[in-house]
């Protein structure tokens, strides 16, 4: 497992009180990119539902809440509250973002067949699932091969992105390489008139750092000035006051689409939360 710290240089204003742009290596725009490949329901595990951005929390706990009996019998709530990631660019990646993966979550499945009419044209991950056809369980394990991937150098080490290069990341996690060009048009680009005010930081960042990083980057164009300096006065916790309540009923023709059973008439708030009429 890669080291759970890395280090950063901060080009900051120090009178004006922000970060400009911050100097990274490999390891810490991997950690960024791998942000993209992040579920919904990871991310409200991440930050806790108290900490979410206004509804989304909500909606997550009404998930949690809602009794089985709603949930169409073929779908699992953990499907949406613990979804599995599958990327296939994302081996040997610093380890940031706290392990929310229990011993069960992280627990290998397997795949299955049907062993009797010895047909291999549907697998299944739980041997108690049974073969369309002929509606015997299929409980003959199978392997899955991968796929073969070149062999990475030492040198790239995995992840996104290559290894022997400099990044330059924005206040506002734009990410691009590092040349001394930009650095100078960046200069202009925020009016700076005093070189003197400009200081270089190097600092820790580590998981508390990542997951700040995380929340701030939902709710804010100046992540990393709000992580290193505090958050600024145009940035505010979000409050979503519940105005008025809205009723949605299930409309599919199907009574085996999708999430949750019709027939039911369902009570959605202002700030997402669902629950049965």
């Amino acid at each position: 497992m890669a080291a759970t710290k890395v280090s950063l240089k901060l080009l900051v204003d120090a009178r004006g009180q922000r970060v400009l742009f911050a100097e990274a290596g490999k390891d810490f725009v991997d950690f960024l990119f791998n942000i993209m490949s992040l579920s919904v329901g990871t991310v409200v595990r991440l930050l806790n539902k108290e900490g979410m951005v206004c509804s989304l929390g909500k909606l997550y706990e009404s998930i949690e809440k809602l009794s089985d009996v709603y949930m169409q019998p073929f779908q699992d709530k953990d499907a949406l509250l613990k979804p599995k990631i599958l990327i296939s660019g994302a081996t040997n990646l610093t380890q940031l973002l706290p392990n929310i993966e229990s011993s069960k979550d992280s627990e290998h499945k397997g795949f299955y067949r049907c062993g009797c009419c010895g047909s291999q044209s549907y697998i299944a991950e739980d041997p108690k699932a049974t073969y369309p056809q002929c509606r015997n369980t299929m409980t003959c394990p199978v392997q899955l091969v991968e796929t073969q991937k070149k062999a990475s150098s030492s040198e790239a080490g995995g992840g996104f992105v290559k290894g022997v290069v400099t990044y330059m990341v924005m206040d506002d996690l734009m990410v691009e390489p590092m040349s001394t060009i930009s650095s100078i048009a960046l200069l202009n680009r925020f009016n700076v008139k005093d070189v003197c005010s400009l200081e270089e930081k190097t600092i820790t960042f580590g998981m508390d750092e990542a997951v700040k990083l995380l929340k701030a980057s939902l709710q804010s164009k100046t992540v990393l000035t709000d992580i290193f300096f505090g958050k600024r006065a145009n940035v505010s916790e979000h409050r979503c006051p519940i105005e008025h309540v809205a009723t949605a009923s299930s409309s599919l023709s199907s009574e085996e689409a999708g999430y949750v059973k019709g027939l039911i008439t369902y009570v959605i708030m202002n700030d997402r939360v669902v629950s049965p009429m």
